[in-house]
């Protein structure tokens, strides 16, 4: 009697499997684009979430690093009686005693009004206000004049205004014709416009502003000559001490009636809003490309029920429990990579779109590009497992009956 030998079961090979994979979806394409649809937009809205404010944050960080974070503002607060307090008027001068102080200057707050003409009522303000300034202002500010230029040592008792970036736009006036310099109303007075600034995003409140010499608004505006504001530049590493001792230094008899902020904190506090958003919508995507992998195994479900026949040849001709997993197996995971590559894909597109219209850089995490992918593709398994093992557990008599 001779005993035969039977040959074991050739083992597939990993391109195989992905070949045997990816005929099941050519099989359904339309299927298989609505099932990775789902994967996709999930991926997409992760990727674009953790991308964009990414883009803002460097955005933020090159802004900070041209306008500088050693800007430190002063302002009279409250005194004990609850009234308001003033700022003495050599407070400027006091300011640039402290050592590490490199610059200083201050603009005072007149009760006068902006208008652009005189047939506009007098309380119509549009909400701008008319500070009285000096001409070292824009250096201490590091701001940049976009029409124009900017208020002169010469013209300090003249009645000559620089409009801040706002102000212009609601006065309606987009640039300055040297020979031919529009007008405007302060007060009851009218004023050359010499300049028009550019955004300051240190200092909102000179955005929203008429800027006049502080001799002709003690002159003609009825200016008492006390700054309101006194900013100052130091030293980047000494900003905490200069910080700490400013308001004493302003006003030695009530340091306690001085404000001092520093610009750049409120930036960063707008910022980190901004993330706590972003982590709300990086739950939604969360969810949504759960929906999408609760899609794929609906899928797969299907997939294995229609496909029964199909499985039973396969067994039938010798394939094994393990290949027909795999095979199931690697058709699920194929499908939701796809869906996360084009998610990831249509993530950068946004990404790229948002941050242009923006003029932010466009900045693209390796980790959240990467992640998007092979998320998606662990998300395929998960959904994949049951239909595999459904699969490979059905008997090749049972499933060709």
């Amino acid at each position: 009697m001779t005993l035969v030998t039977l040959p074991e079961p050739a083992r597939l090979k990993p391109p195989d499997v992905v070949a045997l994979g990816a005929h099941g979806m050519r099989t359904r394409p339309v299927r298989a684009v609505l099932s990775a649809l789902g994967i996709a937009i999930g991926v997409a809205a992760m990727v674009a979430v953790l991308a964009i404010p990414a883009s803002g944050a460097q955005a933020l960080h090159d802004r900070l690093a041209a306008l500088g974070t050693n800007l430190l503002t002063a302002g009279p607060g409250q005194t004990l009686f609850g009234d308001n307090a003033t700022l003495p008027d050599d407070a400027v001068s006091m300011a640039k005693r402290i050592g590490p102080v490199t610059a200083a200057t201050g603009t005072g707050t007149t009760s006068a009004s902006v208008r652009r003409s005189d047939r506009i009522p007098v309380d119509e303000t549009s909400g701008l206000a008319v500070y009285a300034a000096r001409p070292d202002l824009l250096g201490v500010l590091g701001g940049k004049v976009r029409s124009g230029a900017f208020l002169a040592p010469g013209n300090q008792n003249y009645p000559v205004t620089v409009l801040g970036a706002q102000a212009a736009a609601r006065l309606g006036i987009d640039h300055v014709d040297p020979a031919r310099p529009p007008q405007v109303l302060i007060g009851t007075e009218w004023f050359t416009v010499a300049g028009i600034l550019g955004p300051m995003p240190l200092a909102p409140e000179i955005e929203r502003s008429a800027l006049v010499g502080w001799d002709v608004a003690k002159r003609l505006l009825g200016f008492d000559g006390h700054p309101s504001t006194v900013y100052v530049r130091a030293k980047e590493s000494e900003v905490d001490g200069v910080r700490s001792v400013l308001g004493a230094t302003l006003n030695p008899q009530a340091p306690n009636e001085v404000e001092v902020r520093r610009p750049s904190d409120a930036l960063a506090a707008q910022k980190l809003t901004d993330n706590t958003y972003s982590a709300l919508f990086l739950g939604l995507g969360g969810v949504a490309l759960l929906v999408g992998g609760v899609g794929v195994a609906n899928t797969m479900v299907i997939s294995v029920l229609e496909r029964r026949r199909e499985i039973g040849l396969r067994r039938a001709l010798g394939a094994t429990k393990r290949q027909v997993r795999g095979q199931f197996l690697a058709e699920s995971v194929l499908l939701s990579g796809l869906g996360g590559l084009a998610g990831v894909v249509t993530g950068v597109l946004v990404t790229a779109g948002y941050a242009l219209s923006q003029g932010w850089p466009a900045v693209l995490p390796v980790g959240a590009l990467a992640g998007g992918v092979g998320v998606a593709a662990l998300v395929g398994a998960v959904a994949g497992a049951y239909p595999a093992v459904r699969a490979a557990r059905l008997a090749p008599t049972r499933a060709l009956a």
